[in-house]
């Protein structure tokens, strides 16, 4: 029997799709992103077995916690070659999240698994993470990368990933003080985020099946978006955090408007004593959900339900903060009210335009 070749722990587990040796390379530069995300509050650094977090510095803290993926998003983002942003996606969702309890966020873990990705595009899509960790103030903790040939065909990947946030305990966003008369302002989102690209891929026809054509359906310019139809798709998910975190005491409830659209997450924030009443015309919608809405035929009602239909973000707030909380930050746009329960569904979202 020939010797094992050292530069080649495991040659039989490389035949069989999983390359030791490639993912002992990838470690050092995974661990340079993460250096880039570092706090003070990071022990030992990325490489061990867990990552330590001392939270000696906080009072009375109150953990808050997340996990979510990037969902099918990450198809096209392999058809078109395009793995950059996935990553700044998944950690902006993730923020959100946390976001609505008032929390600060203080680090993420991602896992990505795969079959067939080249090293250089394993680092581009963590560096995708590392870049959203960094401008949100987020260590990138750890994270896992696993090769899973056969459960994926070649190229193909998926991503998800766990944040937690500290928020004190006397400071968190309250739902029980949201009541009738309250008023509801929204934060733009910048297209669709990270939901509803099931029933989009469908529209279009992008299956994944034929890279080839659909990377042309992607890349083919939309005068009535102004851009591509990949460029529309894959726009970042924004994070709302810096917009938010200093108004947050005035702040009586937020939702992020994912999935399950307007109606599915603000009802997630109503005590039960209240109902809401949202006005489509009241916020400029993307240009991509109109094309979305005629290509596929489908109803407002089902719109609304699937998308985000360009709100990322819904906060209540009294009616006496509205005004000053929107000459604070321009970008939000009062949306609706809240109102008393009603008997039907807790929202009501009303489609007429101007």
């Amino acid at each position: 029997m020939a010797p094992a070749d050292p530069k080649q722990p495991a040659p039989h587990y490389a035949e069989a799709g999983v390359d030791i040796g490639a993912n002992d390379r990838l470690i050092p530069r995974f661990k340079e992103l993460a250096r880039e995300t570092e706090r003070p509050e990071v022990l030992g650094g990325v490489g061990p077995f867990s990552g330590l977090f001392d939270l000696s510095g906080y009072d009375n803290p109150v953990l808050v916690a997340s996990t979510d993926g990037v969902g099918t998003k990450v198809l096209l983002a392999r058809i078109l070659g395009r793995l950059d942003t996935v990553g700044q996606d998944l950690v902006n969702h993730c923020v959100n999240d946390i976001l609505t309890a008032g929390a600060r966020p203080l680090f993420f873990l991602d896992y990505l698994a795969n079959s067939g990705l080249s090293e250089d595009e394993k680092v581009a899509i963590v560096r995708g993470v590392a870049t959203a960790c960094r401008e949100t103030g987020t260590a990138l903790l750890g994270g896992e990368t696993a090769d899973m040939p056969d459960l994926y065909r070649p190229g193909d990947f998926d991503l998800a990933g766990t944040i937690v946030g500290v928020v004190d305990k006397n400071a968190r966003v309250d739902l029980d003080a949201i009541s009738p008369g309250d008023v509801l302002l929204g934060l733009p989102s910048s297209g669709l985020h990270t939901n509803g690209y099931s029933l989009v891929r469908r529209v279009f026809g992008l299956s994944g099946a034929d890279p080839e054509r659909e990377a042309a359906v992607l890349n083919d310019p939309r005068p009535e978006l102004g851009e591509s139809l990949g460029d529309a798709l894959l726009r970042t998910h924004l994070s709302y955090w810096p917009l938010l975190e200093p108004v947050l005491p005035r702040i009586k409830g937020i939702a992020h408007i994912t999935g399950g659209g307007v109606p599915g997450n603000l009802a997630r924030i109503l005590p039960p004593r209240c109902g809401a009443v949202v006005r489509r015309a009241a916020w400029p919608e993307p240009p991509v959900f109109a094309l979305i809405q005629r290509a596929g035929e489908i109803s407002d009602e089902e719109m609304v339900h699937v998308f985000n239909v360009g709100l990322g973000l819904i906060i209540a707030v009294d009616s006496a903060d509205a005004a000053p909380l929107r000459e604070q930050i321009p970008e939000l746009v009062e949306i609706g009210l809240i109102t008393d329960a009603p008997e039907g569904e807790p929202v009501r979202v009303e489609h007429a335009r101007p």
